[in-house]
């Protein structure tokens, strides 16, 4: 057997102390024929997640999260990003053969304190700016999907006004985005009580209402499980309006098997019902270190394996 596999083996059983020299050079080779089998679903690693083995460049971090088998990314500060920089990750992608997941659309100015469900003009006007930039990023990045929260309960207005104030806005959003080929997908978080978007189906409803290919769910799989549970039957429900998934255990916001979701049921039923997206891995590392990482890829195999 050869030294590469037979440590690439020994790395997917969890098993062994292991080197990121041993499995990666600082530039790795791109589309290795030995690499690990790809999962049966699209899970999206992000920044950060294998820097352990293989260091803080991001690209690197793509390029061995390939060899382990992952096909996807998401990167939730790519707006924040340098054009340079993203189009330098987008290339990787192309040439690796992964699919880019979502970015948040102008992640460092759009705080969650202010929000689309008042209505005013000068933040939607805002709103469609930023769209118009998320349009380039995605360019340069070869992204879809980018995530759109609408902000914060407005107190001063009754609710059915604030849910016509964000579908206005998700209307101009999405006449944005569709001449693209590009989606916006409302996430529905669990952060706060404070947040508008709580609900998959309040955030069906809206996406209904606005009547757009590029205007649709983020079902994060880890604020649903704390806002409403039952989430394989609310999957079903919403169905045609979901365009992308995440991941995160609860409590702790971990990999699969950290916590209380049979996500392999989950991912067993997605994958039955032919969902071939992405499922972005928005969360953190239960253990640090090399052996946080090791224990990650592991877990996913787990889960990945029905």
């Amino acid at each position: 057997m050869q030294r590469r596999k037979f440590m690439q083996q020994s790395l997917l059983a969890g098993g062994g102390l292991l080197s990121a020299s041993g499995l990666l050079a600082k530039e790795p080779i791109l589309n290795d024929t030995e690499n690990a089998q790809p999962f049966k679903c699209n899970y999206g690693i992000h920044d950060g997640m294998f820097k352990n083995h293989a260091g803080a460049d991001f690209v690197n971090q793509i390029k061995f999260a390939h060899s382990m088998g992952f096909r996807a990314i998401e990167d939730n500060g790519m707006m924040s990003r340098t054009p340079e920089q993203q189009k330098r990750i987008g290339d990787a992608l192309a040439q690796l053969g992964m699919t880019m997941g979502v970015f948040v659309v102008e992640f460092d100015k759009w705080p969650l304190s202010t929000s689309l469900t008042g209505g005013k003009k000068e933040w939607k006007d805002k709103f469609i700016q930023y769209c118009k930039d998320a349009v380039e990023v995605a360019k340069r990045c070869h992204a879809k999907w980018m995530t759109v929260v609408p902000g914060n309960y407005e107190r001063s207005l009754p609710e059915g006004y604030q849910t016509a104030n964000v579908i206005e806005a998700m209307r101009r959003g999405s006449e944005i985005f569709e001449p693209h080929g590009l989606i916006m997908v409302m996430e529905p978080l669990s952060d706060t009580p404070d947040l508008f978007l709580r609900h998959s189906d309040q955030t069906y409803a809206i996406c209904k209402a606005v009547n757009s290919p590029s205007c649709k769910i983020l079902f994060d799989m880890y604020h649903m499980q704390r806002n409403e549970g039952n989430m394989i039957v609310n999957i079903d429900r919403a169905w045609d309006e979901i365009g992308y998934f995440q991941i995160g255990d609860n409590p702790n916001r971990k990999e699969p098997g950290t916590g209380e979701v049979n996500y392999k049921n989950i991912f067993k039923h997605l994958n039955e019902k032919g969902f071939k997206g992405v499922l972005g891995m928005e969360h953190g590392n239960a253990k640090p270190g090399k052996e946080g990482e090791l224990a990650l890829i592991k877990a996913y195999r787990e889960a990945d394996s029905f």
